[in-house]
């Protein structure tokens, strides 16, 4: 089953287009990756699904409903969250504080305050402790964590290697297919491409805010890769 559709989607910010035509499809229980240099329409893309950007309604259809353009707190009810660039959690507030925060707009699931401290046990050594305190590493496996508070449907990741040491990016992408065996579909934004190939089943490259590339990561070469990412 098709969970997320994606059709003809343009983005803009203001009188910039920043996306153009994009059209890519996520199956129920998937891990899909999105890959591309800076620049080339991946964050901007997961803002539109969200619902942090205005698009055509019928651009984005989630569970066979048209969804563009809702709200991001009506998505994130229907079972559409992102977990953000940069992990922006509640610095002032506790690790336990930033998980309920999550689960605001709460579905009914399997992830619970004692789900997210088995997936990450660190967090639960420091529940009380401040999320501005914590490491990068940690940080991010609290964004992570807040995210399956809502026991989201899709969960969308938006580079989750980013300014984290390879070993503890390692550690979070053996996260992912333990979120997938719980029920949860994973959208995974990336640069690190080597690290996201070895977890998603198929894989989408953007260029200039199109796609330049899709395929299953076993049928892609490094060159078809390379040419795809930076039109070469």
């Amino acid at each position: 089953m098709t969970l997320l559709a994606v059709h003809d989607l343009s983005a803009f910010y203001g009188d910039f287009q920043a996306l153009f035509g994009i059209s890519l499809q996520v199956g129920d229980g998937e891990t899909v990756a999105i890959i591309g240099s800076n620049g080339a329409g991946k964050t901007t893309f997961l803002k539109a699904v969200a619902g942090l950007l205005p698009v055509r309604r019928d651009a984005v259809q989630f569970a066979g409903t048209a969804v563009g353009g809702r709200f991001a707190h009506e998505l994130a009810g229907l079972g559409v969250v992102l977990v953000p660039e940069g992990r922006k959690i509640f610095p002032s507030l506790s690790v336990e504080e930033n998980l309920r925060v999550g689960a605001y707009r709460r579905r009914a699931g399997p992830w619970t305050l004692a789900r997210v401290y088995e997936l990450f046990p660190i967090l639960g050594e420091r529940t009380r402790q401040p999320g501005g305190t914590l490491s990068g590493g940690e940080q991010q496996m609290l964004a992570i964590g807040r995210g399956l508070m809502a026991n989201p449907r899709l969960l969308l990741f938006d580079e989750i290697s980013l300014g984290l040491a390879p070993l503890v990016v390692k550690e979070l992408y053996r996260a992912i297919p333990k979120v997938v065996a719980n029920g949860t579909t994973v959208l995974v934004v990336e640069q690190d491409v080597s690290q996201v190939l070895q977890v998603a089943g198929r894989v989408y490259c953007f260029r200039k805010g199109e796609v330049s590339l899709e395929g299953r990561p076993h049928d892609l070469t490094r060159e078809r890769i390379a040419a795809a990412y930076f039109g070469t």
